[in-house]
């Protein structure tokens, strides 16, 4: 909400305050708005909650309260359930990466993923207090637009290697892709763009239509599931200082910086070497997110803003937010300065996870533009560099980035 506050725990300090009040207790105090509290924000652990689905407004809500209280739940318990992301903390099956799934989740299962319920609540809960003091406000927020690029591959033929260079031909053959052989004789001779170069092609919507996009560059070693271009590369290299110039850039770290720190900070220390300033942002790759270490590490290296806030598997709003927060260490009941900004949806969701052409692929983008437009929330979609060169299997999907953009741009 923005706004400055005070809490107070004697009651008759409280009574003697002037203004709005909020008497968050299990009974009324005086003619202050009323919250009836459940247990939640008063434990200590973690534990598995006793939670029932209600309506609300337009969406669901949970932790309902009955008897006087002027607001029908416990928004705050509710709201700090799904930002903690309490639900992680608890046992649950972890898919085939070791990642908390979107259909482990209360949001999946309740069917409001696909809405910021937390962002909908609190406007609600405003307007609600606006009905005892009429005089209260908060302050206005701006919808943003923010478009963010992974960059796992940065050229599908270019600055591999000769050793890689050959393990492509050889697969080519293998699979008798003749025209793949021919793709990457024509790219690494010169006489062919490589399809994963797409950059100048989005440099124009940040130049010419002034548009906020992010990038985050894997600069891992090579890996089973980590396979970008050597860090060594000079091309790479100059690559990464050229959309520094134009762009916001953070650190994409790799599937195996996960099970090590030390790895993790190789990495960060690359970035900040090749652009030459210090790196603070970051997503994970394969959006893999272990609560709280991942988080933990990043602290420690002074990252202060991430963007893995999201679903591999579905779109919509993991935290139930659209608007950037600050992570809270559960086991260590803590708040953080890192800020957690949550992202909206992935193209390979819908591709590969949903199995959705990009001929419906629109339909999916509205729904969740509509939704942060209605809560002046961020909407931050994921793509890739290869995802928007208009070929092979993602034939189809520029079409739907430009329409996305004409369709969610400030």
């Amino acid at each position: 909400m923005q706004i400055d506050y005070e809490l107070i725990t004697n009651r008759k300090t409280f009574e003697e305050r002037n203004g709005v009040k909020l008497a968050y207790t299990l009974n009324p105090i005086g003619t202050s708005f009323f919250i009836r509290s459940k247990p939640l924000l008063f434990e200590q652990g973690i534990r598995d909650q006793d939670i029932a689905i209600i309506p609300f407004d337009r969406t669901k809500a949970f932790f309902g309260v009955g008897g006087n209280s002027m607001f029908s739940f416990d928004i705050f318990a509710a709201s700090f359930y799904l930002a903690s992301r309490y639900e992680e903390y608890l046992p649950h099956k972890k898919d085939h990466y070791n990642r908390f799934d979107a259909d482990q989740s209360l949001a999946f299962h309740a069917d409001f993923l696909h809405q910021p319920v937390i962002n909908i609540w609190v406007n609600k809960f405003v307007d609600a207090l606006k009905e005892v003091y009429p005089d209260f406000s908060v302050p206005k927020r701006d919808y943003q637009f923010i478009t963010t690029i992974d960059i796992d591959n940065a050229y599908a033929y270019k600055e591999k290697g000769f050793v890689r260079m050959m393990m492509g031909y050889a697969k080519s053959l293998f699979t008798l892709d003749f025209k793949g052989m021919k793709d990457r004789t024509r790219t690494l001779m010169g006489f062919q763009k490589d399809p994963y170069d797409t950059f100048d092609y989005q440099e124009v919507f940040v130049k010419e239509k002034g548009l906020t996009f992010i990038y985050f560059f894997l600069l891992g070693d090579y890996g089973i599931n980590d396979k970008n271009i050597p860090v060594s590369s000079h091309k790479f290299q100059s690559l990464i200082k050229s959309v520094s110039d134009h762009s916001k850039i953070g650190i994409h770290p790799s599937f195996a910086s996960n099970a090590s720190f030390q790895q993790l900070e190789k990495e960060v220390g690359r970035l900040s070497k090749t652009i030459n300033r210090e790196v603070t942002c970051s997503r994970q790759h394969f959006l893999k997110l272990n609560l709280p270490e991942t988080y933990r590490n990043l602290i420690e290296l002074d990252i202060t803003d991430d963007y893995t806030m999201g679903y591999a598997s579905n779109y919509g709003f993991r935290a139930g937010l659209c608007t950037p927060f600050c992570f809270y260490d559960l086991d260590l009941e803590v708040e953080t300065n890192l800020k957690v900004n949550p992202f909206a949806i992935m193209e390979g969701t819908l591709k590969y996870y949903m199995e959705i052409g990009p001929e419906h692929a629109m339909a999916h983008y509205r729904r969740l533009i509509d939704e942060v437009k209605m809560v002046n929330g961020n909407f931050i979609s994921l793509w890739h560099n290869d995802s928007l060169n208009d070929q092979n299997q993602w034939a189809g999907w520029r079409a739907v980035f430009e329409e996305m953009i004409e369709y969610g741009k400030v």
